[in-house]
């Protein structure tokens, strides 16, 4: 058997020898014994017997072990013109300080601590010293509007919320402090105090008898050891979007996650210790968690916290000024970040001004990484560029190209084979397992990997019904794909993004990627819309590069003419429009069920992670038009 293959059936046959084996490689205080328990659900705990603490996995076991003066966190914001690198002896020092400070605030091990604050090392430092009281954390994107704060804090019920007086936009400063009073004012539980980092670029009004200045507080603050927790205790809480409108508190453990972590790194990404991590998201965001700040710690390399944009911060050539400044050995981020780039910048003439020599790979996960997107960066790089599908869920990749293991061809298209511990099914209607090629329900067999999450914050029933109720023994992600007869996993987008057109089951995915790979598409989405006589049918909406000049109707003729020949005229493709932006989550998510209800003439709600509301005027504008 290949490495890959070894690998991957130990894991699904001996899953709790495999993990247990794994949960060799992090420093416990107490090393488990049993690999793979129980709850009083029937819900599957890694590691129930063994005690830990992350932070002391992310920081302190590095000093122990004479790697203290290796640099752990390098901060570079654009947007403020600054840089900053901390070791790790510096980065465990100051967030034992922190960890002192909210323990003076009273937070304790157990007690929730909401997090909303900008890209900038203190955000991280906070994380980290929720972990290392045993406290659990939940990070909301820095800005997000204040009912969709106060319905976090109302779930969460934290002690203590954590934020900064401001965050910094591509030309604007977003003040947060009036944004977390509301979100106070208007949820029906109460913090105990907000603590509040001042950055100078706009100071905040601090409310004397609940807000709590981050400087003075820093400056009176004793170190904090850290607390030993139980594997199974939770870390942090993250709230993803909920098909009810109320959004989901995915939980994610101290002691299955590490060890998902740690593993990760190695089989994955392939990272060297000694090497240069670059996950270009958002602590708001999963990426964030685990590979801004959780995995590349524990691993004990280098981060990267970067403030600022793959566009307009202050150009297209962003990423890689970053990559040649700091040797980035792998960066990771989400395909729209590469078409954002590729838009502004489509001959890669930004990219050709710098020395990309030191990276290794380029990794996309959050959405699908269309082949024009995937054709794009690896021709103009010349690098491997790696897909990987996971979800907030899961923390960590279900599927990829595990490069430290073994190379596996690229398929475009393709997010490769699955991670192993995860066994991952392709279900029909019915409950029964697909044929290669045949589309269905992506789901994965229980028992879970370590890292994926055991419940839904105080909502259980919401976590059954969810996730393991549609069919017995399974997880459902909610995705819907194939598997081709090697094995490779096509991910085609959410369920809801099938369409049935006159009895005809097909993938809006697959016509993006038609669409998508016509020269003079930047981006686009295509969705299902209602009709009469046929069911649905798809419309395409597209983005075009930076100084294309086509005429609308002449691209709109051979974009159908290409899905006709392509994927055939049963696919009654019809109709492309040429808008200036698609509306998308912060995280670089189109918003397609958004788009669709528009369309369809259906009531909607603007989703409170969008990143510009506006979009959704010129969709509605360009649907009327058409």
């Amino acid at each position: 058997m290949s490495a890959y293959e070894n690998e991957y059936q130990k894991a699904i046959h001996q899953p709790a020898e495999f993990w247990l084996e794994q949960a060799q490689n992090i420093d416990w205080f107490e090393m488990p014994t049993v690999g793979l328990g129980e709850d009083d659900h029937g819900i599957e705990r890694w590691f129930p017997n063994g005690k830990l603490n992350t932070c002391w996995l992310a920081l302190d076991y590095h000093c122990e072990q004479g790697r203290g003066e290796h640099a752990a966190l390098i901060y570079d914001s654009p947007v403020t013109m600054s840089q900053k690198t901390y070791t790790y002896i510096e980065l465990r020092d100051e967030v034992a300080k922190v960890a002192g400070m909210l323990a003076e605030l009273g937070v304790t091990k157990g007690d929730r601590v909401v997090i909303y604050m900008p890209m900038i090392p203190e955000a991280v430092m906070a994380m980290l010293a929720c972990a290392r009281l045993g406290a659990i954390h939940s990070v909301v994107f820095g800005g997000f509007a204040p009912n969709e704060l106060s319905v976090r804090i109302e779930d969460a019920e934290p002690s203590v919320i954590i934020t900064a007086s401001c965050g910094i936009e591509v030309n604007k400063t977003l003040a947060y402090k009036p944004l977390v009073d509301k979100a106070v004012m208007d949820s029906r539980w109460k913090p105990k105090h907000v603590l509040v980092l001042q950055r100078p670029q706009c100071t905040a009004e601090l409310n004397l008898e609940r807000d709590v200045d981050w400087h003075q507080a820093m400056s009176r603050a004793e170190p904090h050891d850290c607390v030993p927790v139980l594997a199974t205790d939770p870390l942090y809480i993250l709230y993803t979007s909920g098909t009810t409108g109320k959004p989901k508190g995915v939980v994610r453990d101290n002691g299955g996650h590490a060890v998902a972590m740690k593993y990760s790194m190695l089989t994955i990404y392939n990272m060297p210790q000694n090497g240069v991590f670059w996950a270009a998201s958002d602590v708001g965001w999963v990426v964030g968690h685990s590979y801004i700040v959780y995995a590349p710690l524990i691993h004990g390399c280098t981060t990267l916290l970067f403030e600022g944009k793959p566009v307009k911060t202050p150009d297209p050539g962003a990423f890689w000024r970053v990559c040649q400044d700091y040797q980035v050995d792998v960066l990771f981020s989400a395909p729209t970040a590469f078409r954002a780039i590729k838009k502004e910048d489509p001959n890669g003439d930004y990219l050709k001004q710098y020395d990309l020599s030191h990276l290794k790979a380029i990794f996309m996960a959050g959405e699908r990484l269309d082949p024009p997107t995937l054709q794009w960066v690896t021709e103009h790089t010349q690098k491997p560029v790696i897909d990987h599908w996971w979800q907030t869920e899961t923390g960590w990749a279900i599927s990829a190209n595990p490069i430290g293991l073994e190379v596996m061809p690229v398929k475009a298209g393709s997010s490769t084979k699955p991670v192993p511990g995860y066994q991952i099914d392709i279900l029909t209607e019915s409950g029964d397992v697909a044929q290669p090629g045949q589309q269905g329900f992506v789901a994965i067999k229980r028992p879970l990997p370590p890292s994926c999450l055991p419940t839904v914050w105080r909502n259980h029933d919401r976590f059954q019904s969810g996730y393991l109720g549609q069919f017995p023994g399974y997880y459902v992600s909610g995705d819907g794909g194939y598997m081709d007869e090697e094995g490779y996993l096509f991910i085609m987008g959410r369920i809801d993004d099938v369409i049935n057109v006159a009895g005809h089951r097909l993938s809006t995915g697959e016509m993006e990627e038609v669409v998508g790979a016509h020269p003079a598409v930047a981006e686009c989405a295509v969705i299902g819309i209602h009709d009469e006589l046929k069911g649905q049918l798809p419309i395409g909406l597209v983005v075009l590069k930076d100084g294309v000049d086509v005429e609308s109707g002449a691209l709109e003729s051979e974009l159908i003419g290409k899905v006709r020949d392509e994927i055939g005229a049963v696919a009654c493709f019809k109709h492309a429009l040429v808008v200036e932006r698609l509306p998308k989550t912060r995280s670089g998510k189109i918003l397609r069920r958004v788009i669709r209800q528009i369309a369809d003439g259906e009531e909607y709600v603007v989703p409170s992670t969008i990143d510009d509301p506006t979009s959704l005027v010129e969709i509605e504008k360009a649907l009327h038009l058409s």
